[in-house]
């Protein structure tokens, strides 16, 4: 790597701070404890002040925290925090926890990739069909250990989004990525094996064949598979 090329030193103190603190902050580290000032952060991580004020900045951006004057820095309420931000969203998987969210999760993927599939069957062009393609292919070379099995389903799945050509849609793929990264271990762990691939090839085939009710009845049906999984990894049984 070029000299040029690498990462600030500031930067990756920055960020090493944000994860810290991030998870800190949402797995209630600072639940019964006041969260430190600016101050106290430098001395404990043994960082400058800028590089506390920048990480204290991100993690306000995320809506983890309040800073105001005079009041301090505060951690905000649950309720505050912006979910969609990829790392709030693994800061929360890592909790010990963790069903009644993917659960949550789930629901969200029901309300939207069922849709995306169907418009994707409507108004992909060449691009977005190459990219669902290159998607299947890749877990089909996983199956053969040629490729990662969490990353070629997270790329499918990503691809359908992008190919709906509702760009709402596509903002959704890094969400869905963090999610389903978390996700498909712990039902690849529950069931003993990976996605199922001609599940998959039927969402790819309705989408070619342009049936977007088949598309989002075979993307459907992949969904209820895995909340099926969870519910039953959770003792609830299989889902009504």
């Amino acid at each position: 790597m070029a000299e040029d090329d690498r990462p600030a030193p500031g930067r990756n103190l920055t960020h090493r701070l944000l994860e810290t603190t991030g998870r800190q902050i949402v797995t209630g580290h600072y639940a019964e404890r006041p969260f430190p000032t600016e101050a106290e952060l430098a001395t404990g991580h043994r960082v400058s002040r800028s590089v506390t004020r920048e990480a204290v900045k991100m993690l306000t951006a995320k809506g983890l925290l309040s800073a105001r004057p005079r009041l301090g820095t505060t951690v905000q309420p649950e309720a505050r925090w912006n979910l969609f931000d990829p790392d709030v969203l693994r800061w929360l998987l890592e909790r010990p926890a963790s069903v009644p969210l993917l659960r949550q999760f789930h629901q969200l993927r029901r309300a939207i990739e069922p849709t995306a599939a169907g418009l994707a069957a409507q108004t992909a062009d060449a691009a977005g069909l190459a990219g669902i393609a290159d998607g299947l292919v890749r877990m089909q070379q996983a199956e053969q250990g040629h490729d990662d099995p969490l990353e070629a389903d997270i790329a499918f799945h990503v691809a359908v989004l992008r190919a709906s050509n509702n760009p709402f849609f596509a903002q959704f793929r890094d969400v869905v990525g963090t999610a389903l990264r978390f996700s498909i271990q712990v039902t690849n762990r529950i069931k003993g094996g990976t996605a199922d691939v001609a599940a998959h090839g039927a969402v790819l085939a309705a989408i070619r064949d342009r049936d977007a009710d088949r598309a989002e009845r075979a993307m459907l049906a992949i969904i209820d598979d895995v909340s099926d999984l969870i519910e039953g990894s959770a003792g609830g049984g299989p889902r009504a």
